[in-house]
């Protein structure tokens, strides 16, 4: 069952909430509830924006999965067990 309940809040700040709420894409309404929810069950309360890298960093990232989805192994480095192993891939790339 749903009910309304009224809270006093600054202006400035609803507004910034409703922009970062429609900005991820979800009504300010399901932003409070949740944060109810949570703060009830678990006693604390977080709040960030999420992270969005900019056009390079995106870039980058797209070309990591596609490699990834397409199996170049190649474009990336191996694991390693220890850190002379991993001084010694390096130098060998010079």
């Amino acid at each position: 069952m749903k009910t309304v309940i009224s809270v006093k809040v600054d202006k400035d700040v609803r507004d910034k909430a409703r922009k970062v709420a429609k900005k991820i894409g979800v009504p300010l309404s399901m932003v409070v509830n949740q944060q109810l929810k949570q703060f009830a069950d678990e006693r604390r309360i977080e709040f960030y924006e999420p992270l969005v890298p900019n056009a390079k960093t995106r870039k980058i990232l797209d070309e990591a999965l596609r490699d990834i989805r397409e199996g170049r192994e190649n474009k990336f480095s191996p694991a390693f067990t220890n850190a002379k192993d991993m001084d010694e891939y390096l130098d060998a790339l010079k």
